[in-house]
This record gives C-alpha cells, structure tokens and sequence, in this order.
C-alpha cells in the first residue's frame, strides 16, 4: 500500500482539500484500498478543528465533502509511516526539512510538481475570499491527475 500526506500550514485550508480531493478521486477509481491518505499542519493553530468553512463550501460546490476531516500537526513518526510528503508551499518544504528525523524514509515534494505548467506554490486562500479559495481548488485539482499518476507507479 502507498501512502501520502499533504502538509500546510494550519491544516484548514490546502492540505485537507487536496486530502478530500484525492481521496474522492481513489474510490471513483477503485484505488481507496490501496493509498492511505491524509493531511497535517505544519503549525498547531487548528488542531482538532475541521477546514475552514470556505474551504468546505468550495468542495461541497465541486462534489467534494471535506466536513469528517480534523487539523492534525506533522508528527516525527509521519516520516516513517508515509511514502510521500507533499508540501503545498515552499515554506513547508523548508519545515519539514526541519522536522524530518535522520532515519527518514519518506520523499518529499512540492505539490505543483505534479501539475502541469508553471509555479512551485498553492497559495493560502486563508485571509482572502471566495475567489482565494476557487483559485486554490482549481490549483489543486490541476495536480490531481499527475499525482494519481505517481502514486499508481508505486503500488505493486
């Protein structure tokens, strides 16, 4: 079984819409039994709290229901127990190298290196609109295709 975990900054926003976004896409492809999912915050603000509710609002608008998620933060042992660390910006990148134990064994990547074109981050829709949060959704959704990709080459 593969396994990624998205990673943000409070949990609320980015990492649990692409946490629900692609958990949502594995059981339309009959993956959800083979890829083990999940997201946390690279900062303790939001813990135990669910996404924002613009994020939710603009998942439940495209078919997606984030509302069973919780804001976890990044633990020493998520670089063991996952393949795949997937930061939704640079900062987090530069965190988790930070935060990663010596015996690591998890790869880490940016998200957007699985979508097609330019720019390396999503940006946070946190302090912004409606439009913040679509723009971030569709940023998302653009890496949605590429990632599934590399997580199927992983699976036996």
């Amino acid at each position: 079984m593969a396994s990624i975990l998205f990673v943000c900054t409070g949990n609320i926003c980015r990492s649990p819409t692409a946490e629900g976004m692609l958990r949502q896409q594995l059981r339309d492809q009959g993956l959800q039994d083979q890829i083990r999912v999940d997201s946390a915050a690279t900062h303790a603000y939001h813990i135990g709290d669910p996404p924002s509710q613009p994020a939710q609002d603009c998942a439940v608008a495209r078919g997606y229901d984030l509302s069973a998620l919780r804001a976890r933060k990044v633990q020493p042992g998520d670089f063991n127990d996952f393949d795949l660390i997937v930061a939704m910006d640079g900062g987090h990148m530069e965190i988790l190298a930070d935060l990663r134990p010596s015996d690591s064994r998890a790869e880490r990547r940016l998200f957007m290196e699985f979508a097609p074109g330019p720019g390396s981050d999503v940006p946070d829709p946190y302090y912004g609109g409606r439009a913040d949060y679509e723009a971030t959704f569709d940023l998302i959704a653009s890496g949605m295709p590429g990632l599934i990709e590399a997580l199927r080459r992983q699976l036996p």
